[in-house]
């Protein structure tokens, strides 16, 4: 998995399949738009305006539970 923000749009993608084909794009929520690949499944989250939706869009934590 890779995220990115950009702070020049103020968006975080966060990609779950690299390199899947984008077929389609859905905005779930306002400002949340999952891309969807030819079956259906979730590819990629875009989070718009991410600087008012979250806290510290500036930072990610990842934990691992196993």
């Amino acid at each position: 998995m890779k995220v990115t923000y950009d702070l020049k749009t103020d968006t975080i993608v966060m990609v779950l399949r690299e390199g899947a084909a984008i077929e389609e794009s859905d905005e779930v929520g306002q400002g949340i738009v999952h891309d969807l690949d030819a079956s259906g499944n979730v590819v990629s989250i875009e989070i718009l305006d991410a600087s008012r939706r979250l806290t510290e869009a500036d930072r990610v934590e990842f934990n691992l539970v196993r």
